[in-house]
């Protein structure tokens, strides 16, 4: 999946958040959906400008990040 594609940052949308492409759906708020277990065709039923393969993107972007960043984890926890 070559999600640059279908992602894009733009500092005059959603404050610079990366969002699908010729949208205004930030790509944390699918993985958000992702994360509470929403299904895919939930989230598409409820932005039809989405297409599966936008769903996708969000979630090879959040892998890439994952490689490339770390996340501090608040005090007291494994990790």
């Amino acid at each position: 999946m070559n999600w640059q594609n279908r992602v894009a940052v733009d500092q005059e949308m959603c404050h610079g958040k990366a969002c699908i492409a010729g949208t205004r759906i930030m790509l944390s708020v699918i993985l958000d959906n992702l994360a509470e277990g929403v299904e895919p065709e939930e989230i598409l039923a409820s932005y039809p400008s989405l297409r599966r393969e936008d769903i996708q993107a969000a979630i090879a972007y959040a892998a890439e990040l994952a490689r490339e960043q770390v996340v501090p984890m608040p005090d007291g926890t494994a990790g």
